[in-house]
């Protein structure tokens, strides 16, 4: 990845984890909590596509795993954050331009229930039955309604951040772009290397020396 996009990715979700784990994590909600990492994963998997989604996934998962009050294992969440980028990031449109809003919002219902379960089924693998305590089926719900309400306020800001970044003139060039400023610069600048400019020049010159000779013969031959 772009060294912008990792400190565009870094910078939001440091702050995306810190509002979830220091304001929404206490309003003590129904169901799920709003899970605004989710949310920040999903609008940089439709600017970076699958494998930038997967990366940022993995990331911003392991952060949540290790950021307190995490009471499950490290790595969990990171495997599920993974999936939901990398599969949300097959949904980037190719123009790179959304045309409507329902196909994030559909992303976002589907990331939300998805990851859901997901979670679910890697705390049975490791003995972890929270989840059958409090309803499986509440938890999908609220987290699908949670995240949906949520997801205007804040997946259109992180797409536009995303794409202004994706902007940015100090980013990474190809070679070949490279190659070609660089030539450029060369050609352009004082070194006395402009071959073709040096040419037509001397043809110029031939060219009026020639016209003028013959007007010197024309006029001798006059008189």
């Amino acid at each position: 990845m772009r060294f912008n996009r990792i400190l565009l990715s870094t910078t939001l979700v440091v702050v995306a984890l810190v509002i979830q784990v220091s304001v929404l994590a206490r309003l003590q909600l129904p169901g799920a909590v709003p899970d605004l990492v989710l949310l920040t994963v999903l609008g940089l998997a439709l600017v970076y596509g699958h494998v930038g989604g997967a990366l940022v996934g993995f990331g911003a998962g392991l952060l949540a795993d290790l950021a307190p009050p995490a009471d499950h294992a490290a790595g969990r969440y990171a495997l599920v954050l993974c999936v939901v980028g990398y599969l949300a990031g097959l949904a980037k449109p190719e123009t790179g331009r959304l045309r409507s809003a329902t196909g994030p919002l559909v992303v976002v219902v589907g990331a939300a229930i998805g990851s859901t379960l997901l979670y679910a089924g890697v705390g049975s693998l490791v003995g972890d039955t929270a989840a059958r305590h409090v309803g499986l089926g509440g938890l999908l719900f609220t987290a699908a309604l949670y995240d949906l309400l949520l997801a205007p306020f804040t997946v259109p800001l992180i797409i536009a951040l995303a794409r202004r970044a994706e902007n940015d003139p100090l980013g990474e060039t190809s070679p070949a772009t490279k190659a070609t400023d660089v030539s450029a610069g060369w050609l352009s600048s004082g070194t006395g290397l402009r071959i073709g400019n040096q040419r037509g020049g001397m043809r110029m010159k031939a060219a009026k020396a020639r016209v003028a000779r013959a007007g010197r013969i024309k006029g001798v031959k006059r008189l």
